[in-house]
């Protein structure tokens, strides 16, 4: 039976035309499926600026006991007290069997919702009830690869990579052995992941998303994509890149991962104890590639690095991620947390984890990370201010200041007691953030182990 084509199709055929993007010799053109209903946003709701945006990435199979959407649901009043704005949710679609280790990044259906978390309407609800807290909901968007049963390999195998022999194969230079490589030079398949892409944004009113490994895919997809997407009316898109080609940025993205800066802060927390003055180093090296008005997110962990080892690894104990995180907010970027790192999980909850994180482990690092969330969003300096790095060998310190306000963060990256010589340009007078109480910086700040000030004037 002909398909009819919807505004989704009608628009993507539209930037064909547009972007000089012709159909392969000898395939079928593409053609869409009608577009469903769209899911209205509340009234008022609006995506945060770039340089607004406080990122927290989920993963539903731990997040809650139900390992659904619901239990995202059920948590958003915790997610906006603890000062996120925006949430990016890991793969929601059904996940391949065939080759298949479970990972929720082996994708087979790019239109559906996995059946243990729910289904369209319970994601509708979600992005629903989170606008109403002001919460921008990003998905996970996998356009590298698919899984070896996604119907694409039998309908459209012209679609993929294919060695010499004929075979379709694995992303090349990867041991990624459950999926299967997508070929963008193919014009068609351009189409259809275009058209998957927005039909998330048609139709569940999702308001962006995290791009998987997009280092991997070429920036003319992006470009094409992103012009697409960002056409969809009465939609301000946020565009995260897990890439670090400046290329991207240009392309459209707003933002992409800080891989130097997060390789140099477990280097200064890690066994390597490498020299503090390296981070600042590391930001400004991220920073010189991109375009002006572009920003970098910065984590100190995340689903693979957690799937290797918990903060708590990495940065010594529960005070050292804490510090950690510390730098990774203030520092000139996007900050983003990781579900449970706010209540310093310990194990290492797998991409499709059957436990789920305990809550209440503890109480006083949530409560911590509240409050230095709390003060960066309402902090303009914080947030946008200049910086100025005063960091010695053993001691993180940078100040950021516009012109109302100056903020001053050190942080002690040892588990050690350190001695921090003060400059003469942040001595004096000013206030603890945390404590708001007053601090006379002199020439000498003793820090002991692990620990920070945020201070303010």
């Amino acid at each position: 039976m002909k398909k009819r084509i919807g505004f989704g199709g009608i628009l993507l055929l539209f930037l064909t035309v547009l972007l000089g993007c012709s159909t392969t010799e000898g395939s079928t053109p593409y053609v869409t499926d009608p577009v469903p209903t769209p899911n209205p946003a509340p009234t008022g709701f609006q995506v945060p600026a770039t340089t607004d945006i406080v990122m927290y990435e989920i993963n539903p199979g731990a997040f809650s006991t139900t390992h659904d959407l619901q239990g995202i649901v059920d948590r958003l009043d915790a997610i906006k007290a603890l000062g996120v704005n925006t949430i990016w949710i890991m793969p929601i679609f059904p996940v391949g069997q065939v080759n298949s280790f479970g990972s929720v990044y082996c994708v087979k259906d790019y239109k559906g919702v996995r059946s243990s978390l729910g289904n369209l309407e319970n994601l509708k609800t979600l992005v629903s009830k989170a606008h109403e807290k002001g919460i921008a909901v990003l998905l996970d968007w996998v356009a590298n690869h698919t899984s070896w049963d996604n119907a694409w390999i039998t309908d459209h195998p012209d679609w993929y990579t294919h060695n010499a022999g004929g075979a379709i194969i694995s992303p090349a230079g990867t041991n990624w052995n459950d999926v299967a490589d997508l070929n963008f030079d193919n014009a068609n398949l351009r189409l259809a992941m275009i058209d998957a892409m927005s039909y998330w944004v048609t139709t569940a009113d999702i308001d962006g998303f995290r791009c998987d490994a997009a280092n991997y895919v070429p920036t003319t997809f992006w470009e094409q994509a992103i012009t697409a997407l960002n056409a969809i009316p009465n939609k301000h898109l946020i565009l995260l890149a897990e890439g670090d080609e400046p290329g991207q940025l240009t392309a459209g993205f707003q933002m992409s991962f800080s891989w130097n800066y997060l390789n140099a802060l477990k280097n200064v927390f890690g066994t390597s104890q490498a020299n503090a003055t390296s981070l600042f180093a590391a930001s400004n090296y991220e920073y010189a590639a991109i375009p002006l008005g572009k920003r970098k997110l910065r984590f100190t962990t995340n689903h693979d690095e957690s799937n290797i080892a918990s903060p708590l690894t990495v940065y010594g104990n529960i005070n050292g991620a804490l510090a950690a995180s510390v730098v990774a907010i203030y520092m000139d970027g996007v900050p983003m947390l990781y579900s449970g790192q706010e209540v310093g999980v310990t194990v290492n909850y797998s991409f499709n984890a059957s436990s789920s994180i305990n809550w209440n482990a503890n109480s006083s690092i949530l409560q911590a990370y509240q409050q230095l969330l709390g003060f960066y969003n309402h902090s303009n300096a914080s947030r946008k201010g200049i910086l100025f790095d005063y960091s010695s060998t053993s001691v993180i310190a940078f100040e950021k200041h516009d012109a109302a306000s100056k903020v001053l963060v050190l942080v002690n990256p040892r588990n050690t007691e350190k001695t921090y010589t003060v400059p003469a340009a942040i001595q004096g007078e000013w206030t603890n953030e945390l404590t708001n109480s007053p601090v006379t910086l002199g020439s000498t700040q003793v820090l002991s182990a692990y620990n920070y000030l945020v201070l303010k004037k």
